[in-house]
């Protein structure tokens, strides 16, 4: 116990310290020209190290917040917003992914095309790519929808829930319930699911392959022979080559989910300490208009 205790404070520490560095030497990690900084960058990526660069910064951000509790709401609400801004923009895919069906659709269906091209008005540049291409496409619309709309149907209370013990429950039981469950169920998930991923991405974009088991001085071995390696493979000859693109929208999905997961533990410690005056404080739903509550969200 005492060493995991000596361990935790240790890291913790550290965590500041490499958050300074990283500052002041960003050419050690960005300037990829280098293949000992860009190794050095994916090692630290899902490294331990980079867990306790965030997590002090929570624990700087939250006891600011204690201290300044206008500061913690502020906080709330610029979280809360990214995610709604996000997600509002990500939303515009269902709509790409709609006329692009369509397109396909109708253009195979009707006039036999094997490729379709689509020139952007006032461009010499034009796309063309197979009926297969622009088919297997609709995946990624999809994608966007699902990894970037994720924090913003939170906040719009639009995910499924299947409820045990939390509706009987009064105000600040609640807020402990979800306090409980944004920082021992949302955030662990959230950080394995990025430590994984984030390799999984990398051994799509360079050769020979990395995993989350090698250490630094593996890979800074490895960078003698790196090189770049994006896949382009496709389920079909002519299908859609840019599955790489996925693997990036994890990433983004795990962020998304992990900044929620913060703005709701925020959220419920300040309308737990507030009390049920301050439910819902600052929250910006989407509404549909007067008359139309039944609809919104989940009921």
């Amino acid at each position: 116990m005492l060493d995991a205790l000596i361990w935790l404070g240790t890291n913790i520490g550290l965590g500041f310290y490499n958050l300074i560095y990283a500052i002041t030497h960003p050419g050690l990690w960005l300037d990829w020209s280098n293949k000992e900084n860009l190794l050095r960058f994916v090692y630290y990526g899902g490294s331990v190290e980079f867990f306790f660069v965030v997590f002090d910064l929570f624990l700087v951000v939250t006891v600011a917040g204690l201290v300044w509790r206008k500061f913690m709401w502020g906080c709330v609400r610029a979280l809360e917003g990214f995610a709604n801004g996000i997600g509002r923009l990500a939303a515009w895919a269902g709509l790409i992914m709609v006329l692009q069906q369509t397109m396909v659709v109708f253009l195979q269906s009707i006039f036999r095309l094997g490729e379709i091209t689509l020139t952007p008005i006032g461009l010499g540049i034009g796309l063309t790519y197979s009926v297969g291409w622009w088919s297997e496409g609709l995946k990624f619309w999809n994608a966007v929808v699902i990894a970037l709309c994720v924090s913003y149907a939170f906040v719009q209370g639009s995910h499924v829930r299947v409820d045990l013990i939390y509706a009987p429950l009064k105000h600040r039981g609640k807020r402990l319930v979800d306090m409980f469950g944004a920082l021992f169920l949302m955030v662990p998930a959230a950080v394995l699911t990025w430590m994984y991923a984030w390799f999984f991405l990398w051994r799509h974009l360079i050769t020979p392959k990395v995993s989350a088991s090698d250490k630094l001085d593996l890979m800074l071995r490895k960078s003698k022979i790196v090189k770049w390696n994006v896949e382009t493979i496709a389920f079909s000859p002519d299908g859609f080559n840019a599955y790489f693109m996925f693997k990036i929208l994890m990433l983004c999905f795990v962020a998304l989910v992990l900044l929620q997961a913060v703005a709701f533990f925020y959220r419920s410690f300040l309308e737990f300490v507030e009390g049920e005056g301050s439910a819902d404080k600052h929250l910006d739903r989407d509404t549909l208009g007067e008359g139309e509550e039944a609809y919104e969200g989940t009921h």
